[in-house]
């Protein structure tokens, strides 16, 4: 489980390897509710890499702050593969930043179906002019450690990517 220790030692990593390339990273976030920003902005010196956090927690935010259509949010929900890109493609947008990450999500301890049951995120990653690369994955636990977990998938998922 990733507890504050290891997501702080994320957090530093993905710092470490954005200053060192004098690039910028932006968040829009759901489920997790603006805590991978507070992560990374718990860093001192994050104001040279990290640009801003969007939590876009309603589909209207997803649609009004990050441009996510409402119809691919009607086709395939809030908690999709197609939003979760969609949401960094508009980060990318909006933002003067090299990456993006997006993290939409059931949390619970409702909201769960039998398709996407509670724990279902999908995470996108996008870096500027590439195809965003998304994933979904099935956390276990209760609202907090299934939000919790998404904060270090998200971070382990850059940090892949930047190393990558």
């Amino acid at each position: 489980m990733n507890d504050d220790e290891a997501l702080n030692r994320l957090a530093k990593t993905v710092a470490g390897r954005l200053a060192e390339r004098g690039q910028w990273l932006a968040t829009a976030e759901s489920c997790t509710g603006g805590w991978i920003a507070k992560c990374l902005t718990d860093i001192a010196g994050s104001s040279g890499w990290f640009e801003r956090g969007l939590v876009s927690y309603s589909n209207r935010a997803k649609s009004e702050l990050l441009g996510v259509p409402e119809a691919t949010i009607a086709r395939f929900g809030a908690v999709s593969e197609q939003t979760a890109r969609a949401m960094t493609d508009g980060v990318l947008e909006h933002a003067p930043v090299d990456h993006a990450i997006a993290v939409t999500g059931i949390a619970g301890p409702g909201g769960g179906t039998a398709g996407k049951p509670v724990g279902t995120v999908w995470i996108a990653w996008q870096t500027r002019g590439c195809d965003a690369q998304a994933r979904r994955f099935r956390f276990d636990g209760d609202r907090e450690q299934v939000r919790r977990e998404t904060v270090g998938a998200a971070l382990a998922g850059l940090i892949a990517r930047l190393d990558g």
